[in-house]
């Protein structure tokens, strides 16, 4: 199953029912719960944090948090 890191910059998904048991808190209160739609909008310079665009809020989000993310694409 494809997952936040399979975004090219300015495409959209849907997040799946599959996140992570680990995935923080914090960005769930964000907005990165199943069924809402999760756009790339930036890679950093070296390639890390990624920033996206969830439910309204732009977020910055590590490589490795975003791996926990899955996505229908």
């Amino acid at each position: 199953m494809a997952n936040l890191l399979d975004l090219k910059i300015g495409q959209k998904a849907i997040i799946a029912d599959c996140i992570d048991e680990r995935l923080p808190v914090k960005l769930m209160e964000l907005g990165c719960l199943p069924g809402n739609e999760v756009q790339l909008l930036q890679v950093a310079p070296l390639n890390d944090p990624l920033y996206y665009l969830v439910a309204g809020n732009r977020i910055a989000i590590r490589r490795e948090t975003a791996s926990l993310i899955c996505l229908d694409l």
